[in-house]
């Protein structure tokens, strides 16, 4: 398996600013392996402390924040003799010991030559329920599943990870089937690392979702486990309405739908546990087309995804032998698999933020918009290859932007105003808008 984030890991580690660094994301998305294979190929040695249920280190951190006593205590937990310039050391479940978090301060302060690498099942929720937090004193990194060409890499198709990046259209046409019959299987398996490592041994779809359902399990179990007792009802409540609302033809969510009557006030605790836990994603709508987008965020309407399309397929139940159906995946459940999908490419390869617009009296939608090179780009998703783009072209007359991408399942075509990328190669959305 590869992850990109290495090459985001070996820059970090070259730079003259750096900072302890913390991974952020759900648990299950190979957090512990990305910090532990970087650890063993780019240092000499690798001191890996798991704080999870580890009172020795409970111990170590309850005291005062001298470094060299720390750095004596990670040498004796871990057998490795800590140097700075040839060890990694890596703190795991690091939101279970709230003075090691805090530690990463005094780590930055004044031994900064230390690389130190950070990260925690539910470090999201920690951060927001008052643990002391090194503010500024740390660099941050958000893992999410593996991408399209992650997926691909895993099943040993890097010569067309190679030809998607080459942006060479001719001969990505002549591979197109292939490609889309790779993007129809993701679509099932999704990024989890544990899901696509079981398809990669096995090829065995009912495998997959077998996974898939544990992993959704240990998720629930997590509510009751970590969260507070007096709001696990309603993120339960919140976390299984999702495929639901994501069915209608407008997924704005709303609170109505999950039980008559219900108020955002009483699912905003719920709602913030699972954005904060990484479990789903929340993108808000704007009301204009100017930059900074963000400043004119609608709060009160949004759309709710879960972190993985696989995930996604397994809550919404869809069965495998949709697979073997052609194009019946990219159209079943609504598009939602294809919007959910395309989420995930924009999160994972643009490190922007990503939002939605739509027109004050709801007759159109983008599904996405964003910024990029100073560029709002509005990005119309089909899950077929019908290439009506109705809501796009009034959106382009109304506020002019000169990028506008439609992505769908056909060939790469640019036209005067719009710019089709074939959903295969959003990822590569970057790239290809220079083109």
């Amino acid at each position: 398996m590869y992850r990109y984030k290495i090459e985001d890991l070996k820059k970090w580690k070259n730079s003259k600013d750096r900072k302890p660094l913390i991974l952020r994301g759900a648990r299950q998305v190979g957090k512990t392996w990305l910090m532990k294979e970087f650890g063993e190929n780019e240092y000499e040695k690798c001191a890996y402390i798991n704080l999870d249920d580890n009172e020795k280190m409970e111990q170590l951190f309850s005291g005062d924040f001298d470094i060299k006593r720390i750095l004596q205590g990670l040498k004796l937990e871990s057998g490795v003799n800590i140097e700075p310039e040839n060890t990694l050391i890596i703190f795991d479940e690091v939101q279970e010991v709230p003075k090691a978090l805090k530690s990463l301060k005094y780590f930055c302060e004044n031994a900064r030559e230390y690389h130190i690498v950070a990260a925690g099942s539910l470090l999201g929720v920690a951060m927001h329920e008052g643990t002391s937090f090194p503010v500024g004193k740390v660099d941050f990194m958000d893992i999410y599943p593996l991408n399209f060409s992650e997926f691909l890499i895993a099943l040993g198709e890097k010569n067309l990870v190679d030809l998607i990046n080459s942006n060479d259209m001719e001969l990505i046409k002549v591979f197109s089937d292939k490609l889309k019959d790779y993007l129809r299987q993701y679509m099932f398996i999704g990024g989890m690392p544990e899901v696509v490592e079981s398809y990669v041994e096995k090829k065995d779809f009912i495998d997959v979702r077998r996974i898939q359902n544990t992993l959704l399990t240990a998720y629930e179990q997590d509510f009751s486990k970590h969260a507070p007792n007096e709001i696990v009802p309603r993120i339960r409540q919140l976390w299984n309405n999702i495929p639901t609302q994501l069915a209608k033809e407008n997924k704005k969510f709303i609170y109505g739908l999950i039980k008559e009557g219900a108020r955002a006030r009483e699912y905003e605790r719920a709602l913030s546990w699972l954005i904060d836990s990484g479990l789903i994603y929340q993108v808000n709508r704007v009301k204009d087309c100017k930059i900074p987008l963000s400043a004119y965020q609608d709060f009160s309407a949004f759309k709710l995804y879960l972190l993985d399309v696989g995930l996604l397929c397994a809550k919404a139940e869809i069965d495998p032998i949709t697979i073997l159906e052609g194009n019946k995946i990219f159209i079943e459940f609504k598009g939602s698999l294809t919007e959910q999908y395309v989420l995930e490419e924009l999160k994972s390869n643009i490190n922007t933020s990503i939002f939605y617009w739509s027109a004050e009296k709801g007759e159109s939608e983008i599904d996405y918009i964003t910024q990029l090179e100073n560029n709002n780009i509005p990005i119309e998703v089909k899950a077929s290859e019908n290439l009506q783009a109705k809501s796009l072209k009034s959106f382009v007359q109304k506020y002019n932007t000169k990028i506008n991408i439609r992505t769908s399942m056909k060939d790469y075509r640019k036209e005067d105003w719009l710019i089709n990328i074939p959903l295969y190669l959003i990822g590569n959305i970057k790239n290809l808008i220079k083109l």
